[in-house]
Parts: C-alpha cells; structure tokens; sequence
C-alpha cells in the first residue's frame, strides 16, 4: 500500500529540489563580501528621505484600483472575442452591457478628477 504513495513523494523531492537548490548552491558558491554601503537600506536606488510610515494620496490608490479594473476588463474581453461567433446575439448584447457599464464607470472617474494627479 506505501508503494502507491511513492510517486507523490517522489514529485514533492523533485519540487523541493528545484526550489532549494538554486538558491543553496547560490548561498554556498556565491561570493560573500558584506560592507556596510551593502547591507544598507534603499529604495529606488537611493536612501529613504522619510518615514516607512508617511501619508500617501488616496489618488495613488485610487489610480492602482483603476488599472487592476480595466486590467481585468481585458482578461474578460479576449475569451469572449475568441469565442464571439459561437455565443450569438446573447455574447454580443452581454459584452455590450459589461463594455456601457465600465465606460459609465470611467466618466464618472473622469468627472470626479480621480484621473488628474497633482
């Protein structure tokens, strides 16, 4: 009865492998010269100005939620172009509604200013 578990041992050996081993062979054969400039803390290639904790604008936030909404409006246009003839008028009208209820969506982002950064 242990054999037929053999496989699955096998595979999570084979998967720990590849995760684990790059990063020991790298950890042991890699050159290790720590220097304070190194170890050092930086963002964007230059040291923090202010604290971890500062305020930041809601229109940052605002503006990431816009992108991941039409992002996942793309993801939802492509299957339905691909299989657009197969879905008739119900596909045509459906995708109509979603593409009108998104476009009033934008406007109304637009004319609320969430678009316009200072």
């Amino acid at each position: 009865m242990l054999e037929n578990y053999l496989p699955i041992v096998v595979f999570i050996m084979l998967g720990l492998g590849f995760g684990v081993g790059p990063m020991l062979i790298g950890y042991l054969l890699g050159p290790s010269k720590p220097d304070e400039e190194k170890n050092s803390q930086f963002e964007c290639g230059f040291p923090a100005f202010d604290d971890s904790r500062m305020y930041f604008n809601v229109r940052y936030y605002l503006v990431a939620i816009l992108f991941i909404l039409f992002d996942l409006e793309v993801a939802f246009v492509f299957p339905w172009a691909v299989v657009q003839s197969q879905l008739g008028w119900f596909g045509f009208v459906a995708i109509s509604i979603f593409l009108f209820l998104l476009v009033v969506g934008f406007i109304f982002e637009w004319k609320k200013g969430a678009l316009e950064w200072e």
